[in-house]
């Protein structure tokens, strides 16, 4: 397991790499923004230890892009007591948080939580043995290929994450899901109260595919229910 820890104080992240190589794991350092892009650029990670408060951009713009860009598991690091800074990194696409000052245990627990959770998805982006298509409002979703087309015949990129979770409701149209069973399809993880990333991923998926993301007509929020993809899906 390769972990890359982004923090601004060098004590931070040579503790940080001492225990978490002592236990096996490969690390890698960063102290900003720059220095990140450039790790997650030359070699594979599979999770991210992200400070919340860094010199140049912040951990929260950082794991929103992050997000954007990759489903790997990201954990906020914080010296904020505030649960609305606590909220705000879980909303943008982080997997989990840790406040300062932390047990070094508990990263570890924490870490080996999210490789739990999101490995499952990143097995499922191996196509499927069906070639089942699914045709709606002008798309084309390729189940097997893990593609999605466009009416204009061009494909729509998907994260791994958006991907299931489009196949999730799109197979299961005129029917409310919600956020649990969405989160088992979609992510293959446990959903945990304060876990809000099913919505974020919704938003997401909800730029690349509505015409309107602000008045959403194909995946429609039922309060305090789920979601309802509303679209009628015809299956090839």
């Amino acid at each position: 397991m390769h972990v890359l820890v982004v923090d601004d104080e060098v004590r931070v992240r040579r503790m940080l790499a001492d225990y978490l190589e002592e236990q096996g794991l490969r690390v890698s350092l960063a102290a900003n923004g720059r220095e990140m892009w450039a790790a997650l650029e030359s070699e594979r990670v599979d999770v991210v230890l992200l400070d919340l408060v860094l010199p140049g951009e912040d951990g929260v713009s950082l794991a929103s892009e992050l997000r954007r860009r990759s489903d790997l598991g990201i954990i906020m690091l914080t010296g904020r007591v505030d649960v609305v800074d606590r909220v705000v990194g879980l909303e943008v696409g982080a997997d989990d948080y840790l406040t300062k000052p932390f047990h070094l245990r508990e990263v570890l627990a924490r870490i080996k939580s999210v490789m739990r959770r999101t490995r499952p998805a990143a097995a499922a982006s191996e196509p499927r043995p069906d070639g089942e298509i699914l045709r709606f409002a002008g798309y084309t979703l390729h189940l097997g290929e893990r593609r999605l087309v466009g009416a204009n015949g061009k494909e729509i990129p998907l994260t791994t994450g958006e991907f299931n979770l489009l196949a999730a409701l799109a197979q299961r149209p005129q029917r409310v899901v919600d956020r649990d069973t969405l989160m088992d399809l979609a992510k293959g993880r446990h959903w945990e109260a304060y876990d809000r990333s099913i919505d974020s991923q919704v938003a997401r998926l909800r730029k690349k595919i509505e015409p309107d993301p602000a008045s959403p007509t194909l995946i429609r929020s039922v309060r305090g229910a789920g979601y309802l993809f509303a679209a009628a899906v015809e299956r090839a």
